[in-house]
């Protein structure tokens, strides 16, 4: 399954292939990516502390507050679709319902503010 996002293009394997041990299963490629984006983001929250340190005026860091937040979620965004269309779709396949349940309370957590 391909997962195209702006920056680039995230392979997503299945995630799930195994109920039991809940782990997902990405390819190398993807998990490279991944990890690539959160570093990102680590990065910008570097950026941000460093702008607290400096004194910078509230509004600009503010403003990239924001753009760590939007980064965040366009990585929730990415994950949670990939495991719409694997391990959420494998287990209710396999007649596993309480997925429906499960994904509802992620779904919740992506959601608060």
């Amino acid at each position: 399954m391909e997962v195209e996002n702006h920056d680039d293009v995230l392979l997503i394997e299945p995630c799930c292939a195994s109920h039991s041990d809940r782990t997902s299963h990405h390819s190398e490629k993807t998990k490279k990516s991944l990890i690539n984006r959160l570093s990102r983001v680590e990065g910008q929250i570097r950026g941000i502390k460093g702008l607290i340190e400096k004194d910078t005026y509230c509004d600009d860091v503010i403003t990239q507050i924001a753009a760590v937040q939007s980064a965040l979620n366009s990585f929730s965004k990415v994950l949670l679709e990939a495991h719409l269309k694997s391990c959420v779709t494998e287990r209710i396949k396999d007649g596993e319902l309480e997925v429906v349940d499960e994904l509802l309370v992620t779904i919740q957590r992506l959601m608060k503010k």
